[in-house]
């Protein structure tokens, strides 16, 4: 759907097709639902993460599962109330999803908060790439929206099945941002755009197979982690900046959180050992899980690649 360098979706008569008409349906009632109050929103959302808990058996596994190697610590009662709670917060984030679609920037600017730009302004003011290291939390898809208030910036996506859903997904992510590079156009045009006075914001923790990853640390188990995010460091002479986004319910804002820059312990960051480099990314990630630890996106399979002598855990 996409080139790079250029951000706009493109409309074709085929998105009216009959065979979409619920996909529209459910778009008009994603907009009557984004005219809500945050509070009203999550007291439905909270609601339906309840059902999910309930009657979604394989999304309620995996979520406890990987809870359950990232906090041993905990006791089967209190496992059981995190996994409620983050498949409420999950739930918040699809409905949150129709705030990011239909409001308007105006709106979503007074919802925003974004701390530690310190880092960012550092970097800038030192003529530096950077590198959004942002983790897969529910709220990921506040992060673009408002670094796009203050800073250009772009990133790679990843197509939806449903023409509909990718074409306003896609339109949403283009209010945001500068442009936006298609997985499928690999690494060089993701390079080529990583200059100063441009954030490139790129999604590193999911599991996506041996293929340019290594087994390193993540919580309490080895973890297939990118190898992707020091290499386009490295190419692009970038300063990588960890960062989440979470819902604050004290603030009822959104708010991203950006940590310092990633250094292999006084070493600077990417250095040339691959598993060193993984280990220092997935650490600094976890730091900042551990804050909102409801709130990042344990529905993901984080742990299916296994080393060859261990088997599978979901």
């Amino acid at each position: 759907m996409f080139i790079s360098k250029r951000c706009g979706p493109v409309f074709t008569l085929t998105l009216l097709n009959p065979r979409y008409w619920l996909s529209w349906l459910g778009l008009s009632i994603g907009f009557l639902v984004s005219l809500l109050p945050n509070r009203t929103r999550h007291f439905l959302g909270r609601r339906v993460g309840n059902l999910i808990y309930k009657y979604h058996s394989k999304r309620h596994t995996i979520v406890k599962t990987n809870l359950t190697i990232s906090f041993p610590q905990l006791s089967d009662l209190e496992l059981e109330a995190m996994t409620q709670k983050h498949l409420q917060w999950y739930a918040c984030a699809l409905i949150d999803y129709t705030l990011f679609f239909f409001a308007s920037k105006r709106r979503l600017s007074q919802l925003l908060e974004i701390e530690g730009r310190q880092h960012i302004d550092e970097a800038l003011k030192n003529n530096q790439s950077i590198i959004i290291m942002l983790a897969h939390s529910v709220m990921l898809e506040f992060a673009p929206a408002a670094l796009g208030l203050h800073y250009n910036s772009y990133g790679s996506y990843k197509t939806s099945k449903n023409p509909v859903i990718d074409w306003m997904i896609a339109r949403s992510r283009c209010r945001h941002v500068k442009f936006v590079v298609s997985r499928d156009e690999g690494m060089r045009k993701l390079v080529k755009s990583l200059v100063p006075n441009q954030l490139l914001i790129f999604l590193p923790d999911e599991d996506l197979g041996k293929n340019n990853a290594v087994f390193a640390p993540f919580f309490n188990k080895s973890k297939a982690t990118l190898t992707t995010p020091a290499r386009l460091a490295k190419l692009g002479k970038a300063r990588c900046l960890p960062t989440f986004a979470w819902y604050d319910t004290e603030t009822n804002k959104y708010k991203i959180q950006i940590a310092p820059p990633l250094k292999n312990g006084s070493n600077d960051y990417p250095g040339k050992d691959k598993i060193e480099n993984a280990t220092t990314l997935n650490k600094a990630l976890e730091d900042l899980i551990r804050q909102h630890p409801e709130q990042y996106m344990w529905t993901m399979k984080l742990f299916r690649t296994r080393p060859e002598n261990e088997d599978a855990i979901y």
